[in-house]
């Protein structure tokens, strides 16, 4: 482990157990959807739903955001089965330390590097941020300090993860909200919106729950079904 990692994982567990308070909070950043991906995807739809002159604009950035969100999920798994395999914290023996996770089985040998979930989250608060800087800023806040943090500081991962997933997830929004780029993706969708308003927004609320659930029990059946064959 770097020196930067090590640092901070240090400097935080310090903080570790001394608050039954910050303990559970931390822990529940990390488990409850709705303290996690609702906000996030609430602030997406609110940018959606307002009124202004610059409505189109809105809706345009809303739904290369969500196109943004499912690229960099897509990316996150393809760097997470090629780039070299990063123990996570809570798993790693040789740090010495006791973290608030410790029993993950499911993800003890998932590589830790980048965090997809720092990758989906600082893109939809991109988002938020390309359409609304006031509220943008509490967004990229809010998935930073609470989504990214609480995940490194209860052993899931190390700093780089979220710093590295962060800037990737930042990044691929910025670079599909350029406006040739936005108009390019953005254009058919709204155009099937406006013609068959009750599919697309049956299918944007079924997108939503995806996102806000992270895909986790499409994915789970997805793995049982492969078992089985």
């Amino acid at each position: 482990m770097n020196a930067f990692d090590s640092s901070i994982i240090h400097f935080l567990n310090q903080f570790a157990f001394r608050s039954v308070f910050i303990d559970r909070a931390a822990l529940a950043m990390t488990q409850f959807y709705m303290l996690r991906g609702l906000p996030m995807i609430a602030l997406l739809w609110w940018v959606w739903f307002r009124d202004g002159p610059d409505k189109l604009r809105d809706r345009e950035i809303v739904v290369t955001t969500i196109v943004a969100a499912l690229c960099v999920l897509a990316l996150g798994r393809f760097l997470a089965h090629w780039v070299p395999f990063r123990i996570r914290p809570f798993a790693n023996p040789e740090l010495g330390l006791r973290f608030l996770v410790s029993s993950e089985d499911r993800i003890r040998t998932w590589n830790a590097f980048p965090s997809d979930h720092a990758m989906l989250w600082c893109a939809v608060a991109t988002g938020v941020l390309v359409a609304s800087w006031r509220i943008g800023i509490f967004a990229l806040a809010y998935a930073f300090l609470f989504i990214c943090m609480s995940r490194v500081y209860v052993g899931l991962h190390h700093p780089t993860d979220v710093l590295g997933g962060a800037a990737l997830g930042v990044g691929m929004c910025l670079l599909l909200n350029l406006t040739r780029c936005r108009h390019f993706i953005a254009a058919p969708v709204l155009q099937f919106s406006r013609r068959h308003q009750s599919l697309f927004h049956v299918g944007m609320f079924l997108l939503s729950f995806g996102l806000v659930t992270h895909f986790d029990e499409l994915l789970m059946l997805g793995s049982s079904l492969l078992k089985s064959i």
